[in-house]
């Protein structure tokens, strides 16, 4: 469809919908279809499981760090999964890390990340008026929220919520009867992840719809941010693998309930044979982490943009090496559906095939190095302005750099064996991908609240958090690639009864406790963040100095982000610090005649003579 029309249908519709605005509360704000608000209920969202996952997360450290403490002090709180010993029960333990895992990968860091940041900035930065499908976004986040809800729930049912590791592998999760987690607790997770599938596609087809469709005039793809360019990268990876996690969702649900054998075969329990036949729990980890690899990129590459865009900014230089990362971006977007079964090594797979995945996975460190050094060398001689966004941003470069290096050794398929069941993967995935996505999104947050909020948050207490946070994470994760190392095993409940392991009680305390200062050090976010929307000091329309176009819109933008007509762009968002401009920063709506002569490229400059002469 041509853009013009598409945009004059999108018009149509803002000029409906500022009728809505003389309405009540639950058509502004709870139904809009505006994407600003809807990344807000996003983020909101994504903020309250972040709580929840993280608090589920300290209270299985404090099991792991203090095995012999007694935890009667939780009953209040959790109840009958407190035993008669004061004891937390082990079958809750298994749970809580498999709740932690789901709500951490898919709704933290899935949705909240990428849900908030492509809805909020895709428009702004492309120069739409709103997304592709105002009502498919806003039912994007509503299947998005009944699908938390449905998460909800399930934690509170009777016999627990699903046990069966975030990975659900089969046969666990295929046998209600196996466990108590493996009941109504794991089908109600079921029906979540398949809501949350469909949010993730419709929000991902209007993610890509709006970027080819809707950019304002002169914003060629060589001109779209950082930014723009991995979330529609995401949005792609989203489209062709989440179905696959979806179609081995509906495989499992028909083990489960009407008796087929997609993953079951030769099963006993209580010395009683089921009667399934012919299936195979591998076929699932294949489809499942077919998926679980990809993801692990939806959750990085939107980290990746804002990065990019704060580093840019912050280093008043323009970003270095703008086309090779973009080939990074879509190198590891291909590469990333080619790796999966790195994470079967330890599934008895065939050595050949174990070494083509192998050589594939290691490959795929090539295009996240060429993002690394391009990050470094904008950096590098920089006049660098430290924000607690610009630190938080040096952080994830921090996180990736260390947590990939690790990935070097597990990428092996022959130390990957030794180390697979040990804390030294567990280590491994939290810093390169769950520390360093959820650094870029709150480095995100920092950055762009001056335009969501029309406010600016406080940068003592910014700098407060960013401190705990970073030195507490390296405190938690580092001893833990140790202790694996060492062959500390994962997803156990206690080390007491194990001689082997007596020598690390002390520094399984030492994570525990730096666990708990780091989650602590959260609230200090959460309290700057509430606390800023009404109280902080007013923001100025363009505090960074920013070039991209979403700060070229008045404060509080209504919908349809422009009141005027859409600026058109001339130029791509990086000219910072050119010589012999008045200023630091040239926003994209500048034209060249209005930059120094000197500065134009002779090709520039015999444009903007043949213009001249065309209009004499």
């Amino acid at each position: 469809m041509d853009s013009t029309v598409v945009n004059e249908h999108i018009d149509h519709a803002v000029e409906d919908h500022a009728h809505e605005h003389h309405g009540n509360f639950i058509t502004n704000y709870i139904f809009s279809t505006d994407h600003k608000i809807i990344a807000k209920q996003y983020l909101i969202t994504g903020i309250f499981w972040a709580i929840i996952g993280g608090g589920m997360s300290m209270i299985f450290r404090l099991q792991l760090g203090f095995p012999e403490a007694t935890m009667e002090w939780l009953r209040p709180l959790l109840g009958d999964w407190i035993t008669s010993t004061g004891k937390l029960d082990p079958e809750f333990y298994l749970a809580l890390v498999t709740m932690h895992g789901t709500i951490m990968v898919f709704f933290v860091l899935t949705a909240g990340l990428s849900g908030t940041f492509s809805n909020y900035l895709i428009p702004l930065q492309i120069g739409a008026r709103d997304m592709a499908s105002g009502f498919m976004n806003m039912l994007s986040y509503w299947f998005f929220f009944v699908s938390s809800v449905v998460m909800f729930i399930s934690i509170f049912i009777e016999t627990g919520p699903a046990s069966g590791g975030w990975v659900i592998y089969p046969p666990l999760s295929a046998l209600p009867q196996a466990i108590s987690g493996s009941g109504l607790g794991m089908t109600l997770w079921l029906v979540s992840i398949a809501l949350f599938i469909v949010s993730t596609l419709l929000g991902g087809i209007n993610y890509i719809t709006t970027i080819i469709n809707l950019r304002t005039k002169g914003m060629s793809f060589t001109k779209l941010p950082l930014t723009i360019w991995s979330f529609f990268f995401t949005a792609t990876i989203g489209l062709l693998s989440f179905p696959v996690l979806l179609g081995a969702a509906l495989l499992l649900i028909f083990d489960r309930s009407f008796g087929t054998s997609f993953y079951l075969s030769e099963i006993y329990i209580a010395g009683e044979a089921l009667p399934n036949m012919g299936g195979s729990p591998i076929l699932f980890q294949h489809l499942f982490w077919f998926l679980g690899h990809p993801e692990v990129y939806i959750v990085i590459m939107p980290a990746f943009g804002i990065t990019s865009e704060i580093i840019s900014t912050n280093s008043r230089k323009p970003i270095f090496g703008y086309k090779a990362m973009i080939i990074s971006l879509l190198g590891i977007t291909v590469l990333s559906f080619v790796v999966w079964a790195h994470h079967m090594f330890v599934s008895g797979m065939n050595p050949f095939l174990g070494s083509i995945f192998m050589l594939l996975t290691l490959i795929i460190a090539i295009p996240s190095a060429v993002k690394v050094f391009n990050y470094l060398t904008t950096l590098w001689k920089g006049n660098i302005i430290f924000t607690p966004a610009m630190l938080f941003s040096i952080g994830l470069v921090s996180f990736f750099i260390s947590g990939g290096l690790t990935g070097l050794f597990v990428g092996n398929s022959a130390v990957d064996i030794q180390l697979h069941d040990t804390y030294f993967i567990v280590a491994h995935f939290h810093l390169v991908m769950g520390s360093a996505a959820f650094f870029g999104m709150i480095a995100g947050v920092y950055h762009w609240f001056p335009k969501m909020f029309g406010r600016m948050m406080d940068n003592k207490l910014g700098y407060i958090h960013f401190w705990l946070s970073f030195v507490g994470i390296y405190m938690v994760f580092f001893p833990m690639h140790y202790i694996g190392i060492a062959g500390f095993p994962r997803r156990y409940y206690s080390f007491t009864n194990f001689d082997a392991f007596s020598t690390f009680v002390d520094l399984n305390a030492f994570v525990s406790i730096a666990a708990l200062i780091t989650f602590a050090a959260q609230f200090i976010f959460l309290f700057n963040f509430f606390y800023s929307i009404y109280r902080g000091k007013k923001a100025p329309e363009n505090p960074w100095n920013s070039n991209t176009l979403e700060w070229t819109t008045p404060r509080n933008p209504g919908h349809g982000n422009w009141p005027g007509e859409i600026p058109t762009v001339y130029r791509w968002p990086y000219d910072y610090s050119k010589p012999g401009a008045k200023e630091d920063f040239i926003p994209q709506n500048i034209p060249f005649s209005k930059t120094p002569e000197s500065n134009l490229p002779h090709e520039v400059k015999e444009i903007e003579k043949e213009k001249a002469v065309e209009k004499a």
